[in-house]
């Protein structure tokens, strides 16, 4: 799909419901709320990479933190936001563009992204997306990344998606920026939708190194081979760890669907 064509199915997707009832609707955002507060210190510049209409920009400036940017392929959608906000969307850096083709203008301290990465179904986007990531983030800074598990869904409203473990993401991050970043946290936890599917996500943090990449080119340069299927890694993450584990979530009491269990590293029971 071509990006207009993009920008356009996303525009209709956000047009085409209240935003309280698209499927990744999140009253309160977690687990990313824990995350980047736990991590974000008075005056941190944070972005939210296909922020859209979610929610988290909200309980952000609600708590002082930011400056805020949030970034998003669908107009539509940061309008949706910067409506709800009202008077406070003026404190936030609204960027209606294409992740892959950003060219950021400032450093971040906190990188978030819940659910763009898993689209990223092609090497080259893939390698892309990480050589801005990596632009953006300053040195010592954290990104945080949610796509759907191994175990979770295989499609986002009619797209493909790909779908990663802990591990997964780790060595695919790896093998395009090698060297540039170390996974310090990995977990799983359920997502409900607002018709109370229940979808698995993986969500990752990682710190980007005070050094430059190590022994091999910029991720923007000559794309590597294609990653092997996030379902089928079973590699050890002996070279990012130790992993902390993130804190228990409160699991749903819904049936899942029956699909092969992830091989990512789940939060203690």
């Amino acid at each position: 799909m071509t990006l207009p064509t993009l920008a356009g199915h996303w525009d209709a997707v956000y047009a085409a419901r209240d935003e309280t009832a698209l499927t990744w609707h999140q009253p309160v955002p977690q687990p990313a709320l824990d995350r980047i507060t736990a991590h974000a210190a008075p005056g941190d510049a944070i972005v939210d990479v296909g922020g859209g209409s979610a929610r988290l920009v909200d309980a952000l400036l609600e708590r002082c933190l930011g400056p805020v940017t949030v970034l998003d392929l669908s107009e539509t959608a940061l309008a949706q936001s910067r409506q709800r906000l009202g008077r406070k969307a003026g404190d936030v850096t609204w960027i209606a563009a294409d992740v892959t083709r950003w060219h950021p203008a400032r450093r971040y301290a906190i990188w978030h992204d819940r659910a763009v990465f898993h689209f990223l179904t092609d090497d080259a986007a893939r390698a892309a997306y990480l050589a801005r990531m990596q632009a953006a983030l300053r040195p010592g800074g954290i990104a945080i990344i949610s796509t759907f598990a191994a175990d979770g869904p295989e499609t986002c409203s009619s797209l493909p998606v790909c779908r990663y473990s802990p591990e997964s993401l780790s060595q695919t991050l790896e093998r395009h920026l090698p060297g540039a970043l170390r996974q310090i946290e990995a977990g799983l936890h359920d997502h409900i939708t607002p018709k109370g599917t229940v979808q698995r996500f993986q969500t990752s943090l990682f710190r980007r190194s005070d050094g430059q990449a190590r022994g091999r080119r910029h991720a923007s340069a000559a794309m590597p081979a294609a990653a092997a299927p996030a379902s089928a890694a079973s590699a050890s993450l002996s070279e990012v760890s130790p992993v902390t584990p993130m804190a228990p979530i409160t699991r749903p009491s819904p049936s899942r669907s029956s699909t092969p269990p992830g091989t990512g590293t789940s939060w203690p029971p």
